[in-house]
């Protein structure tokens, strides 16, 4: 019995962190279950997973409530903490698909109790009796935020995604094309109505509003790129996965500073989020 929460350990951190969106706060979520765990009577818990899911879910929602009004004062987008995956999705079984940065941030628009639905009943199946049971709510009132969840998530997730090889193929093509940097072939990368978002959370100089079509986003990434030797962001683009899908890290003098994850569609990139406040930057550790 002492070895199931260890056992566990991956699925509940991906659990908390699809709940918070923050690696910070999922590994502190964890820890908290991990003593919680210990001080509960073990002997009397039939399945231990679900025991534990329950557990971090409970934890997450108290956290993501507090977690609200912290969010609402900060500097500019706030985008969900980047994390590294492994390429071969089948290791990351457990984090695939609703750990991708574009489905991450359709959750941030959920309420905490609708997040807790939308996962506990969409990525492990629960029963609308058991997640009843975590959230405090009545099953019929579980149903009704299931049901909104679940038509919010599928209005404002994107519709047409290109497949892992076609995007890194994108992505590559998109690293090249700045690294050389030509403004021409960087716009044949994006599309016209490509909507770019840069979180630096007022610690480090990026756009603090949501930057609008090809032209805007492709000078705005090159001026950053260009300005990289006098110690701004950009530097080296390394190509990596993160949260799933084909991403790049930015590395300059041999430190990650940020992270560009991406939606693509019909060959051209539809959406690029930047990652570069520093505090957000754990989930960059191999």
């Amino acid at each position: 019995m002492s070895d199931n929460f260890e056992e566990h350990r991956r699925l509940l951190f991906g659990t908390a962190y699809r709940m918070l969106g923050s690696v910070a706060d999922a590994e502190d979520i964890v820890q908290d279950a991990w003593l919680a765990w210990h001080r509960a009577d073990r002997t009397a818990v039939e399945n231990p997973r679900a025991y534990l899911v329950r557990t971090v879910t409970n934890l997450s929602l108290n956290r993501l409530r507090s977690a609200q009004v912290v969010r609402e004062a900060y500097v500019g987008p706030w985008l969900p903490e980047p994390l590294l995956t492994s390429p071969d999705i089948a290791e990351e079984a457990e984090l695939a698909d609703t750990v991708s940065m574009a489905v991450l941030v359709v959750l941030e628009t959920l309420t905490p109790t609708e997040r807790a639905v939308f996962m506990l009943r969409e990525v492990f199946g629960y029963s609308y009796a058991e997640i009843a049971e975590v959230v405090g709510k009545s099953e019929a009132g579980v149903r009704q935020s299931a049901h909104r969840a679940r038509e919010h998530v599928r209005a404002r997730r994107p519709r047409f995604t290109a497949k892992a090889a076609e995007q890194r193929e994108i992505v590559e093509k998109f690293r090249q094309a700045c690294l050389g940097g030509d403004l021409g072939e960087v716009l044949t990368v994006l599309a016209p109505d490509i909507v770019s978002w840069a979180d630096g959370g007022g610690i480090v100089t990026a756009a603090r509003r949501p930057l609008h079509g090809a032209d805007h986003v492709a000078r705005w990434w090159l001026g950053v790129l260009a300005k990289a030797g006098a110690g701004a962001l950009g530097g080296t683009m390394r190509p990596a996965e993160i949260n799933g899908e084909p991403g790049l890290l930015l590395v300059h003098d041999g430190a990650t500073v940020g992270a560009m994850t991406f939606e693509a569609a019909d060959g051209r990139i539809t959406a690029l989020r930047v990652s570069v406040n520093p505090e957000k930057l754990r989930g960059l550790r191999p």
